[in-house]
């Protein structure tokens, strides 16, 4: 696999930023799809936000359109039926050269956090959760876990400390919120402990949620 596109956004350029989140679009979006966002979080500490850009690959949902995507989806009708494991495996392997890039600047592994929405948010969930390093933070909007087979929970057991924020909205007709609390069951079943927010809104992102996320990175980066 070729080297992931990346867009780099500091919201304090002035700053060296004391962390880094990773943030994974969704399916056939693109890494502009959440820069917004970081000015809207209005943060009073700087952070380097690293929005990576899936490959373009065709989806079987979308009669095999191509389009950026981490995965193939191959059921609309039941996520977890059919799901395309060795594409999400592929994917996280690419995350985790990400992680280790920033490693490499200087980072350490406790100053990083993955996030992600809905395609996004499962690489995010798979990257850190599988992770050998003891990572920041994993934020997951709208999203779920499609194969737990891929999780071993003997190597979860280490990330009991691991800060975990999962947003959903109650209305969301592309990834619905039963398939959300599915993922945080097997998050109780690892001993993983989670911060829940639902919003009354569809596959989106809304005002409150922003707020959420924003006091969630000022907790972690507070420590």
């Amino acid at each position: 696999m070729s080297k992931l596109e990346t867009k780099i956004v500091l919201n304090k350029p002035n700053e060296k930023p004391i962390g880094a989140v990773i943030w994974l679009h969704g399916l056939g979006a693109d890494y502009n799809d959440f820069v917004p966002v970081v000015n809207e979080l209005q943060l009073p500490i700087g952070l380097k936000f690293v929005f990576p850009n899936a490959p373009v690959i065709p989806v079987t949902i979308n009669n095999g359109y191509k389009m950026r995507a981490w995965y193939d989806i191959l059921d609309f009708s039941d996520l977890h039926r059919e799901v395309d494991s060795d594409g999400i495996i592929g994917s996280v392997r690419q995350i985790n050269e990400l992680i280790e890039e920033l490693i490499a600047e200087g980072f350490t592994s406790e100053q990083i956090i993955i996030a992600g929405f809905s395609q996004g948010g499962v690489i995010s969930y798979y990257s850190a959760l599988t992770s050998n390093y003891k990572l920041g933070g994993l934020m997951v909007l709208s999203s779920y876990l499609p194969d737990i087979s891929l999780l071993d929970a003997a190597q979860i057991q280490h990330k009991s400390s691991l800060p975990i924020l999962v947003c959903h909205g109650a209305n969301d007709p592309v990834v619905n919120i039963k398939m959300a609390h599915i993922a945080t069951k097997h998050l109780q079943q690892f001993n993983l402990k989670y911060e829940w927010h639902e919003y009354p809104m569809e596959h989106s992102i809304c005002y409150e949620e922003i707020v959420a996320i924003q006091q969630w990175l000022l907790q972690i980066f507070a420590k």
